[in-house]
């Protein structure tokens, strides 16, 4: 097997076509026929009359927490970047880049997300690149943290119910490997992040090369090199923070998290009767649904997260034609919301960042 070069250092230039290339908001149109399609032939195989009775029976209050949790969280999400940015950026460009990322992550496969260019979007706001890329593995490593600590606390609280009771035979023995399988990664990476980031960046470098100097692995050691790079990079920048800055940011993550995952329940309590045991059931399922959802190979998982839905939440809902409606809300509020969101934000940021550099 032949050895990749490594490949030459992008110019300002072609970093800024590459990101435009990854933004355009013609991408929209692919997930959102890929998604409105799955859910329309769900609901044109399940539809009968009366099916949508519960509607008539929608709780208003139940809506409105729906939409505070979404104002929350993003307003979270707002918050966190500013302060892992250690307030260099402002509340407006703090707002841009959360709907620049938010619609990066919907356009992009899940496995890639909005992550995959999130260093070149806070580049653009004038951050340098060496601080972007920690401000990115910042949230990176907090984000798994969250999910270290969470994982164990929803397994003792749903227990048996954290596994939809459909699922059988041999999908439903994959899907647990895949969840321990995840969260044995997942802890692994953040604490490899945590060693690389704070302890030893240059024992992380030469190990991650060495590991992929093996014959079978060889093809992937520029990028390794590469990524152990970014991580002495990071390290640099990071050390140093005080207490207040990583208890300030640890906490806006539980926060954007917890809301996050909250947000079905919410949906569900609007229109179908649930009760507190329920509530926390479709909250500690939220966290298989993510499994599900990241090796979704569609942009933002379109399609995907409908088609696996009604496996993990059709149960408290009810009639199929219920569950569909409540996949298309859901994912109108999640989803939908923030490619029309990113399609308004971009071309303004685009025109304030590249203007800006034009000038610089």
């Amino acid at each position: 097997m032949p050895t990749q070069l490594t490949p030459m250092p992008l110019t300002q230039q072609s970093q800024d076509q590459q990101l435009l290339d990854k933004l355009k908001p013609s991408r929209i149109i692919l997930p959102v026929l890929i998604g409105i399609g799955v859910v329309g032939f769900m609901f044109w195989r399940s539809y009968h009359p009366g099916d949508l009775a519960p509607l008539r029976e929608a709780k208003f209050q139940w809506l409105l927490i729906t939409l505070a949790v979404l104002v929350a969280r993003d307003l979270g999400y707002i918050y966190r970047i500013r302060e892992i940015s250690e307030r260099v950026l402002s509340w407006r460009q703090s707002l841009d880049v959360i709907m620049i990322w938010e619609f990066a992550s919907c356009v992009l496969p899940s496995a890639a997300g909005g992550t995959s260019v999130a260093p070149f979007i806070l580049n653009k706001e004038g951050i340098t690149l060496g601080k972007s890329l920690a401000y990115v593995m910042v949230t990176a490593l907090l984000d798994n943290i969250y999910y270290v600590i969470a994982v164990p606390l929803v397994v003792l609280w749903a227990g048996e119910g954290l596994f939809p009771d459909e699922l059988k035979g041999a999908f439903a023995a994959s899907l647990r490997v895949a969840f321990v399988v995840s969260y044995v990664s997942v802890t692994l990476y953040a604490g490899a992040m945590i060693y690389a980031l704070f302890i030893s960046p240059t024992a992380m470098k030469r190990f991650l090369v060495r590991l992929f100097s093996f014959r079978l692995l060889r093809r992937w050691r520029p990028n390794a090199y590469k990524h152990g790079k970014e991580m002495m990079l990071a390290s640099a920048q990071l050390r140093g923070n005080k207490a207040g800055y990583w208890i300030r940011t640890a906490l806006a993550t539980a926060f954007v998290w917890t809301a996050r995952y909250l947000i079905i329940g919410c949906i569900i309590a609007a229109f179908i009767p649930i009760n507190f045991g329920e509530f926390w059931v479709i909250f500690s399922r939220n966290m298989i649904y993510k499994v599900v959802l990241l090796v979704a190979i569609t942009p933002g998982g379109a399609g995907i997260a409908e088609g696996a839905f009604p496996i993990f939440f059709g149960r408290f809902i009810g009639t199929p034609t219920m569950t569909n409606f409540v996949i298309l809300f859901y994912r109108i509020v999640t989803y939908y919301l923030y490619l029309v969101l990113g399609a308004v934000f971009l071309p303004r940021w685009v025109a304030r960042v590249f203007r800006r550099s034009a000038t610089v």
